[in-house]
């Protein structure tokens, strides 16, 4: 048995209690050979970042549950031949929760890395055209724009948001200054995010 984690986009035009006793049946056939259903997670109806199917709206549901690898060809041809399931991605759990939120880091920096940063940002300010940079993972610390992330979430669409260039691309390792591991988990979470319409290919499909 494995934890999976599966986002589904439902047809808007679905009430709560159709929502539910569909995802019934779905889990019940994931969970045939003797898995359970952890967490539902009902975002409810969300602005697409670019039409599906003529939708430009759909009812978001996250839900975690184990599940025997053979069970799952069977679960996803069923979602595959309903109408209603605009798109869905599965996927294997990391740790991630259901909400779109990353998990942060608590860290406790000495008082001379604090006066050190004091001095770097007084530098800084006269430079105000200098490019945003962040931390990730075990990337070398520059100007950290808040804490840094210990589990990027695929969901979380303005944490995701901040690592792109106003066309919708990633910025490069060397702007971010983010470690390796972390820009391939970025590259990852963001090709997830753009399937699942929580942010647009491009900016033109914006407004």
């Amino acid at each position: 048995m494995r934890l999976y984690e599966i986002v589904y986009i439902l047809d808007p035009a679905l009430e709560e209690g159709a929502v539910t006793s569909k995802l019934e049946k779905f889990h019940a056939l994931a969970t045939a050979s003797g898995g359970e259903v952890s967490a539902v997670d009902h975002w409810g109806n969300r602005q697409l970042a670019y039409p599906i199917a003529r939708h430009k709206a759909g009812y978001y549901v996250v839900a975690q549950f184990t599940a025997a690898a053979e069970a799952l060809p069977e679960f996803e041809r069923l979602l595959k031949l309903d109408d209603e399931v605009l798109r869905y991605l599965l996927v294997l759990n990391e740790g991630e929760p259901t909400s779109g939120q990353s998990i942060l880091a608590e860290i406790t920096r000495p008082a001379s890395d604090r006066e050190e940063d004091e001095d770097e940002e007084e530098e800084e300010e006269e430079d105000d055209d200098s490019p945003p940079q962040f931390q990730g993972g075990r990337g070398r610390r520059r100007r950290m724009e808040g804490p840094p992330i210990q589990l990027l979430n695929y969901k979380d669409v303005s944490t995701l948001s901040r690592f792109l260039t106003e066309s919708g691309k990633i910025l490069p390792k060397r702007t971010t200054k983010v470690s390796a591991g972390f820009q391939r988990q970025l590259g990852s979470a963001v090709k997830r995010a753009r399937y699942l319409a929580l942010i647009p290919y491009t900016r033109r499909y914006e407004g």
